[in-house]
Order: structure tokens, then sequence, then C-alpha cells
């Protein structure tokens, strides 16, 4: 007689359960694990995802201030150039201290840094915004990163090709005999460049509409209804970013009523549709995996 039949049922049935018991208890924890990819980010975890892209930013910010340092010089010439070109003859620019020269060359490859790394600084932005889009928005990142990178140029550009020549004809025309211009050069490349950086963001406004109506955040019809007070913001904001001027304020506001515009038929045509068949569809699915909870 075999040793099994010598056991107590007892025993026989508590063993059992221990041979047969290994797989099941696996499903719980898949589904879990499951369950906590698809949980929701909570504010810590969007904090530490906010502090990880911002430590990425500032180490290519880096890179970039490395890689134009090496080209500072001629950055320093095209900066400079449209200054000299409208300056009366007998007038110049100085420097007033000894390290003037050094820490203004640095500034320069710094923000050029910043334009350099523009792509990468972009995709960091939007990356963290992206949670609020569908699936199929979210693939699209890496090319909007790049239009933003090319918009945020392309505000600088205009800035430097549109906007100086006449600003500096209109300061350096008020110049007499008695009374020469000359300008010092940190003053004028800290306006020269904070102008620059203002028209790369303004340049940005139909991109940031794009996101905010995907988002659901704005709508063209609210752009719309409150266009006279985003004309009154636009041009306070000009007259705060540009020179005391008539001439900057109107070569600065112009651009952004454009571009606000051009923002609302951005907004109306990447907004989102209500009711659409995806929505529809993903309603549909909720509503019947919702059924056998309400029954229970």
């Amino acid at each position: 007689m075999s040793e099994d039949h010598l056991l107590p049922t007892d025993a026989k049935q508590a063993a059992e359960p221990a041979v047969t018991s290994d797989a099941p208890p696996q499903k719980p924890r898949d589904n879990s694990s499951e369950a906590s990819s698809d949980k929701p980010m909570s504010l810590m975890d969007h904090l530490t995802e906010l502090r990880t892209r911002l430590v990425r930013c500032c180490i290519a910010v880096i890179l970039g201030f490395l890689a134009c340092w090496v080209v500072v010089e001629p950055l320093y010439n095209a900066l400079v150039d449209p200054l000299l070109a409208v300056l009366p003859a007998g007038s110049h620019a100085q420097y007033t201290t000894l390290p003037e020269g050094f820490f203004t060359r640095m500034y320069i490859a710094f923000i050029a840094g910043v334009f350099l790394t523009s792509p990468f600084l972009f995709y960091q932005i939007w990356a963290f915004i992206s949670p609020g889009l569908y699936e199929e928005e979210k693939r699209g990142i890496v090319p909007i990163a790049v239009t933003s990178a090319v918009f945020f140029a392309g505000g600088g550009a205009f800035c430097y090709w549109i906007v100086f020549p006449y600003a500096f004809a209109f300061f350096v025309s008020f110049a007499t005999e008695n009374i020469v211009v000359t300008p010092k050069i940190s003053d004028y490349l800290d306006f020269v460049l904070k102008l620059i950086l203002a028209f790369g963001l303004v340049f940005e406004m139909p991109l940031f509409a794009f996101f905010l109506s995907r988002m659901g955040v704005v709508t063209a019809t609210h752009m719309r209804k409150w266009r006279r007070y985003a004309v009154l913001f636009i041009f306070i904001a000009a007259a705060i970013l540009t020179p005391p001027d008539v001439v900057s304020q109107l070569l600065m506001a112009c651009p952004m009523l454009i571009l606000y515009e051009a923002s609302i038929l951005v907004a109306a045509a990447a907004g989102r549709k209500p009711l659409s068949r995806r929505t529809k569809k993903n309603h549909d699915a909720t509503a019947d995996n919702n059924i056998p909870s309400e029954e229970a």
C-alpha cells in the first residue's frame, strides 16, 4: 500500500492546493501592474518630470554655450553692425569697464546657445505638455518642436533685419553737431539680445494656440470674443518690451496683431471637435465597461 493512502484526508487536501495554486496568484499581480500603468500621474510625478526636463534643458544650454563660444567673434560683429551702420561720422561705441568686453561676449554666446538648442528645448516643453493630448497627437511632438524652433529663429531674424535698421536710425537721428552719440556696448547688446528673444517668443503665438486649442483650454470663439482686450494687451506688451518710442512699438505690435489673427485661424482648425467619431467610440467603450459594475 502506498504512503498516500496512509495520510489523513485533511492532510491530502492541504497538500494538493500547495501544488496547484502557483499559477493563479500571478494574474492579479499582472492586472495591478497594468492598472498602475494607466493610473494618472500625481502632482509629485509631474514635479519630478518637470525637474528632469529642466535639468536636461540646462545641460543642453551649457553645451550650446560652449559651442557658440567658439564662434563668438563673428556673432559679436554681426550684432554690432546694425549700430555701426547708422552711427554718424565722428561717433563710436565704447567700453566703460575693463571686463565689459569679455562679459558681453559671454552673454552673446549664452543667447546664441539658446537659439542653437531651441529644437531640443521646445521638445522638452511640448513633451511635458503632451499628456493633455491624444495618442496620435503625441506622435507629432518632434515636428512641432522643430517648427517651434523655426518660428523662434524667424522672430529673431525679423527683429534683426526689419526692426533694428528702423529703430536705430530713429534713435541716432536725434544726434547733433554738439551732442555726439557714443553708446555703451554692454547696454546696447543687452537691449538688442532682449529684443531678439522677445520677438522670438512672440512668433510662437500660433503654435501655443494650436496646443491650447487641442487641449481644450482656448477656442477660436473665445479668442474672437476677447480680441479687443488682446489688442490692448499687445500694445502694452510692445510698449514694455521695446524702447519708449512709437516706431519700435509699432514694429512689434503689428506682427503681434497679425500673429493673433493667425492664432485664431489655427485654433479654429485645430480645436477639438465635440462628439467626433473617435470620442463616440471611446465613450461607448467606457459605457460598456461600466455596465457590469453598475449591475453589481
